[in-house]
């Protein structure tokens, strides 16, 4: 064997030498890559269920803290218009105010069974109630307070009524307020006050 063929095997095993070093190494890169991009991957995910983990943790503690806030919305705001309930309630506030008798406790007249009446859908079949704007699934039933001319109560008895149903716990905003004082006695007053009681079905 002369000297060229030898140079030129020797030639041709550095090319193929140097071609399977070359695709080693390629082959090597694209699964380090492979096996970086797995590693990237599954560290994500590993943080985010970690994530995940801690505001549920939070999100438990937070049922627990305002559990009784939730009690106490509640009981603020009524599920349901009981008005029996209401009147009640209304009649004590006026007996502890030194109101002994109101002239009358009214609600707005109702559309059941009244197939022309206007009625408001709401999804407990509520009726005499109107949405509030702004909170959905709040409706407001509006209850007329009044206290006739041939039955005034001293003024003082009235403003601790007023005073009384603004610390209601059951949830009310006075709307509406006509005060007449008494022609013969201006510190006895006959008033007609109309109210919103909020309900959440």
């Amino acid at each position: 064997m002369n000297s060229k063929k030898l140079s030129a095997i020797l030639v041709s095993l550095l090319v193929v030498l140097v071609l399977g070093l070359l695709g080693s190494v390629y082959v090597a890169n694209a699964a380090l890559s492979h096996k970086s991009k797995e590693l990237i991957d599954s560290k994500a995910e590993r943080i985010s269920k970690e994530q995940q983990e801690k505001q549920l943790i939070k999100a438990k503690k937070d049922i627990k803290t305002y559990a009784e806030l939730n009690e106490i919305a509640k009981s603020v705001v009524p599920q349901d218009k009981d008005q029996a309930k209401t009147v009640g309630e209304i009649v004590a506030l006026a007996s502890q105010s030194g109101i002994a008798r109101l002239s009358s406790v009214a609600f707005p007249p109702s559309t059941l069974g009244n197939p022309g009446g206007k009625q408001v859908k709401t999804p407990q079949g509520l009726t005499q109630v109107a949405p509030v704007k702004g909170m959905p699934g709040v409706y407001s039933l509006q209850i007329t307070i009044t206290q006739a001319n041939t039955e005034p109560v001293p003024y003082g008895s009235f403003i601790t009524l007023l005073s009384k149903l603004e610390r209601n716990r059951r949830t009310a905003q006075v709307s509406s307020i006509n005060v007449q004082p008494d022609a013969k006695r201006p510190d006895m007053v006959s008033f007609t006050l109309v109210i919103d009681k909020f309900i959440k079905p």
